[in-house]
């Protein structure tokens, strides 16, 4: 599934937002495909693992009442930044975003004046997301077990007798 990158319809499923948002946000250059753009009529979009990650985080900024204004900023912080990701914390005041690895360093941001509007653990946001790729693919690959894949319909292989 993530070698050739996740469609659109899977994304929403993923992400948990709707086609229009991710056309728009697409359209708007909030957050391209990284694997595949859309080429016209009839072709699709292809996401990485990491748009899947912007995305997550865009939506969780966006559900706490952050403007799509800020949560490009932050999405800016997110994708300049040369540390690991996954174990940061994304703190945003009102013109703003920092990333974080310690909460030694939110406190830091606190103590010198920082008016912290949001913080957004993002170990958080990469185990949902993971754990919404789970259910998403375990349906493919039970079906596999049984020798067909959702959409595929040829009957199973033959099972292979001794001697042949």
């Amino acid at each position: 599934m993530s070698e050739e990158g996740f469609r659109g319809p899977q994304v929403c499923s993923v992400v948990g937002i709707t086609y229009r948002q991710l056309d728009y946000w697409a359209r708007t250059d909030l957050l391209r495909p990284s694997i595949t753009e859309a080429q016209g009529s009839g072709t699709q979009r292809r996401y990485s693992y990491r748009d899947l990650l912007e995305l997550k985080v865009i939506k969780r900024l966006l559900d706490a009442g952050i403007s799509l204004q800020s949560a490009r900023r932050a999405l800016d912080v997110l994708r300049h930044s040369g540390d690991d990701v996954t174990t940061a914390n994304l703190v945003l005041n009102g013109t703003q975003s920092v990333l974080a690895q310690s909460g030694e360093e939110i406190i830091d941001l606190l103590k010198g004046g920082q008016g912290v509007l949001n913080i957004v653990p993002l170990s958080g946001v990469v185990s949902e997301l993971d754990a919404a790729i789970h259910d998403l693919v375990a349906p493919a690959l039970a079906a596999q077990g049984r020798g067909r894949v959702r959409g595929d319909d040829r009957p199973p292989a033959a099972p292979r007798v001794a001697g042949d």
